[in-house]
């Protein structure tokens, strides 16, 4: 469920087809730059109900996933 919400809404963002999206796709690949990285960012603190601190080291999609389920439990 996690990966579905994170792969739909940065398929939303960045106007691309959510199959094009795994969990190890990389944000670089995906060409997200830092603004699209904080629109992705508070997206998904309203979509989880959760503060994110830190997206520094988070390199593809597992990493962003593995973080947010650690936030929601």
């Amino acid at each position: 469920m996690v990966f579905e919400s994170i792969r739909e809404i940065i398929s939303t963002k960045l106007d691309i087809s959510p199959e094009e999206i795994t969990m190890e796709s990389s944000f670089a690949d995906m060409q997200v730059d830092s603004l699209y990285m904080v629109e992705i960012m508070l997206a998904l603190e309203e979509e989880f109900s959760i503060m994110i601190d830190e997206t520094s080291g988070m390199e593809n999609v597992a990493d962003l996933v593995e973080y947010v389920e650690k936030k929601i439990k």
